[in-house]
């Protein structure tokens, strides 16, 4: 197995970095012959690089250059606009490939578990992000802008992006790949006021330099801390004192220099806010403020920082919620789940039986799926070399499933028959070419497809006949 007349058969659910890196990672064994077959829900790859990432920051987009040249291999194949579970099923995957790698994300959001919570106006910060980058799934949506008070529930990187979203100008936008009917409804947005809440304190902030530092930088909105909030206590300096970490140190002096701004001129305040906790919603038919508690931070037993309330409340009138507190896994049809940790049991990237503990054989996972939602786009390339360790440890000792029809050609017959409307990676340039005219037409890197069947029908007549300067 491995050779040129019977090469090893792997196939990768889920298009994202962690999918990719895991392909490059495969690709780099070169006394092995090893067919890549990668499958995807919707008909564009990269995942949260092209539905989560912040269109404010191309530069971190740019990594698709790097995905683009491991699709380009002539063992990689691309299937997208295809369903796990329903086009191919786990039984299908069995009988056709010797290893299996689930690289799906953390696609759903963590609640906060409070009163109120599901009201009109209380969002997941995941739905507007993927709302304002133009997900399929989520292009419908609709956000009542029309508020002038909003909280971001959170203080890591995506609870920064929302924040930035919301103050960032419409000028500054449209020079972004936002989708067009966010950018429209974000143009018209009369919110004015956003706070950023961290249960923490500023020390403890997950969120990063560079992050701080671009929220500064916006054009037509202040950034407000209280020195008060800022202020470090014995515990916080003792913790920043031992741990040495120099993202924090970076993040307290930012803050600090915030909280001495105090003269406010732009129209929007981006309000950031330590120590506080939403405990409940509040509101009739729809949010209109929201009760927080203070918190004091306590060393606990294992030397960690944790916040507990204290008697201290306020209520903050607000009329619009997002909570961005952290994302888990869902399950997928055959695969074992953990819905505690909301990740594929696992050890070493190999998928075990929750009962025994045992691996099952020719089963494996990579990125958040596999770890939960920690880390930055490159935190998945060493998570994906962990795991192709693994499956290659594995099949040096056979250990690898045995499919009934392992060639390429019989597994695209099946998918020709459930999904005879797939999308190859070639099919994807031109998606993303004719994205790109139409952002040329309009001044804006591209204009994004956020509609599948209007992407695939664009493809067809792209398909049926190709002009240099097709306008769709």
């Amino acid at each position: 197995m491995g050779t040129e007349a019977d090469p090893l058969r792997v196939a990768i659910i889920g298009s994202g970095p962690s999918g990719f890196y895991a392909a490059e990672q495969l690709q780099k064994q070169e006394d092995l012959v090893i067919q890549i077959d990668m499958f995807e829900r919707l008909p564009t790859p990269f995942g949260l690089v092209r539905g989560g990432v912040a269109p404010d920051h191309p530069k971190i987009k740019s990594v698709t250059r790097i995905y683009d040249r491991i699709a380009s291999q002539p063992n990689f194949r691309f299937y997208g606009n295809v369903t796990f579970g329903v086009d191919i099923t786990h039984a299908d995957l069995s009988a056709h490939y010797h290893q299996i790698i689930y690289a799906t994300g953390a696609q759903t959001d963590r609640r906060l578990g409070i009163p109120g919570e599901d009201l009109p106006g209380s969002h997941a910060a995941t739905e507007f992000v993927a709302w304002y980058n133009g997900h399929p799934d989520y292009r419908d949506l609709a956000f009542d802008l029309s508020q002038e008070v909003a909280v971001v529930v959170g203080n890591g990187n995506v609870a920064m992006d929302v924040a930035r979203i919301l103050g960032r100008t419409y000028e500054e936008l449209r020079q972004t790949d936002i989708a067009d009917y966010a950018l429209e409804a974000l143009r018209h947005s009369r919110v004015r006021e956003i706070y950023l809440l961290g249960r923490r304190g500023p020390a403890q902030a997950a969120f990063t330099n560079p992050e701080l530092k671009e929220l500064g930088e916006l054009a037509g909105a202040d950034v407000v801390v209280a020195p008060e909030e800022v202020e470090l206590g014995p515990l916080s300096r003792e913790w920043l004192r031992t741990h040495a970490d120099r993202t924090a140190e970076q993040n307290v002096q930012m803050l600090g220099q915030y909280a001495d701004h105090t003269d406010f001129t732009r129209p929007r305040r981006v309000h950031m806010r330590f120590l506080v906790s939403p405990v409940e919603i509040i509101g009739k038919e729809r949010v209109e403020a929201v009760r927080l508690v203070k918190n004091e931070l306590y060393l606990r037993d294992d030397g960690t920082l944790r916040p507990r309330p204290t008697d201290n409340h306020e209520v903050l009138e607000a009329g619009l919620v997002f909570r961005s507190i952290g994302y888990k896994g869902v399950p997928l049809p055959g695969v074992p789940f953990d819905k505690h940790a909301g990740v594929i049991p696992n050890v070493d990237g190999r998928v075990i039986e929750p009962e025994t503990g045992k691996p099952i054989p020719g089963e494996y996972v990579v990125g958040w799926i596999k770890r939960g939602p920690t880390g930055i786009i490159g935190t998945n390339k060493p998570d994906a070399q962990e795991t192709v360790h693994t499956m290659l440890e594995d099949l040096a000792r056979g250990h690898v499933l045995r499919p009934s029809a392992p060639r390429r050609e019989a597994m695209e017959r099946r998918l020709r028959e459930r999904k005879p409307s797939y999308v190859t990676y070639d099919d994807w340039r031109i998606i993303d070419a004719i994205e790109r005219k139409r952002g040329e037409a309009v001044g804006r890197p591209r204009v994004k497809f956020t509609d599948v069947e209007e992407m695939l029908t664009a493809l067809v007549k792209q398909k049926k006949a190709p002009v240099p300067d097709v306008a769709l």
